[in-house]
């Protein structure tokens, strides 16, 4: 079996379905065809790479995009081949992108990438986020490194966003994971304090980490509320948290970061 990079970009348009919910429904069809149903739970709770990530890329006048410009990043160990992943893809993103979209998708194999590829796909990730690319730009540098980059409707602008996405995601230190975590609070106004341990057992978390690369240990307790968001940091999937003090004690206590610490992410 071998495992797959897959990025998709800009299949969404404002009222419709979103990409982020695209990359996960292809996610879960590559998978179905790779496990039987009992096997695809056990692995899913067993291998956190198959997170999908979103990736924020630059907001620019000179750049279309709906709401946010941000490309959705997975990992999948399979034993298809690139043309089966592929087609899978490419059935899924014609029949779910929305009719005024301009879905972009990059594959690759992560076995197949040198280190100097490897640079340079974070290199490129990184200047999307603060630059203007063109295709021209995305597509020189898949036909260098080898990646399977390709158009599916429109302008086929999204395919900046797909091999950035893949950058991003293997530098390791960028993007957050889709969606929220659950950890059985029963509503948004509850508050639970949790062992990091806890935390990890929960969710399938490799760490919970401190804004500014602390590791937290397993006995340290976590008072988590509101939404609970997981990102991708120094290649691993964590929580990030921030020390606040008790109104009341004046005790510092771990929280669950806020929107403002993910922003960056």
């Amino acid at each position: 079996m071998k495992t797959w990079l897959i990025c998709i970009d800009d299949t969404d348009d404002i009222g419709t379905k979103g990409t982020g919910e695209i990359a996960e429904e292809i996610l879960s069809l590559l998978m179905s065809k790779a496990f039987n149903e009992e096997d695809i739970g056990q692995y899913k709770q067993a291998s956190s790479p198959t997170w999908v990530t979103r990736h924020q890329l630059f907001v620019h006048p000179d750049i279309p995009y709906t709401s946010h410009n941000s490309a959705m990043c997975f990992e999948v160990t399979t034993s298809q081949s690139l043309a089966e992943i592929k087609d899978i893809c490419v059935v899924h993103l014609k029949a779910e992108s929305a009719p005024a979209a301009d879905p972009g998708l990059a594959i690759i194999e992560k076995s197949q990438l040198a280190t100097n590829d490897i640079q340079r796909l974070m290199t490129f990730g990184f200047e999307s986020k603060q630059q203007v690319k063109t295709k021209s730009d995305a597509y020189e540098l898949a036909a260098d490194i080898g990646i399977d980059l390709s158009e599916h409707g429109g302008t086929g602008q999204g395919v900046i966003g797909a091999i950035a996405g893949i950058g991003l995601r293997l530098s390791g230190r960028d993007g957050r994971v889709k969606g929220q975590l659950d950890v059985g609070l029963p509503d948004s106004r509850s508050e639970l304090a949790l062992t990091v341990g806890k935390i990890k057992q929960l969710t399938g978390l490799d760490e919970i980490i401190e804004l500014n690369g602390f590791l937290l240990n397993d006995n340290e307790i976590v008072h988590v509320k509101g939404k609970i968001k997981a990102v991708m940091q120094n290649h691993q999937f964590a929580l990030l948290v921030y020390q606040q003090r008790d109104e009341l004690t004046g005790e510092p206590l771990w929280r669950n970061a806020l929107k403002q610490h993910l922003k960056k992410y």
